[in-house]
């Protein structure tokens, strides 16, 4: 192709297509991540549920030890109010744990969809790009050509005449 007036034009027209393409491709990856982190992060606070939950069972049984320790012997039934604790600290936990897994499935899917609708979205952004840039090639083609024509009409044209 002959350098014209308008080739430094196209070629930044051409430079700023491709890269919004791989923006659009860019900013689909960084959703994937962020739902994969978000997912990581829910799996991350499940434990930390579970070990706050077995970390504050324990405190409650010290002070109910602590408690019998300094009371008359026979006073009150520790050993009941431990069951009791334990039996909501276990309700408790199963009910968050049947949460969290659910909520976890559902990010499961949720990624899963958004990863189809990735690819898809994906496949037809470049297909558009690709029309794109062969549309502005074929105009960059043309204003080449007629560039061309100009530039031999004028060499031809004898301003002495």
């Amino acid at each position: 192709m002959t350098q014209n007036p308008f080739t430094a034009v196209f070629d930044a027209q051409r430079t700023a297509v491709e890269q919004s393409q791989n923006l659009t491709h860019d900013a689909l990856e960084a959703q994937k991540a962020s739902i994969s982190a978000f997912s990581d992060a829910m799996e991350s606070s499940s434990s930390m549920f579970e070990s706050n939950t077995e970390m504050t069972k324990g405190a409650v049984h010290a002070y109910f030890d602590a408690l019998e320790a300094s009371m008359p012997e026979d006073a009150a039934d520790f050993d009941e109010m431990r069951a009791l604790v334990d039996d909501g600290f276990d309700s408790a936990t199963e009910a968050q744990t049947q949460s969290m897994e659910s909520m976890l499935e559902m990010l499961d899917e949720s990624e899963a969809a958004y990863d189809e609708f990735a690819a898809t979205y994906s496949e037809m952004v470049d297909s558009s790009f690709d029309a794109v840039l062969e549309a502005h090639d074929q105009v960059e083609e043309n204003v080449t050509a007629v560039a061309e024509n100009v530039e031999e009409a004028t060499d031809e044209f004898d301003v002495s005449a």
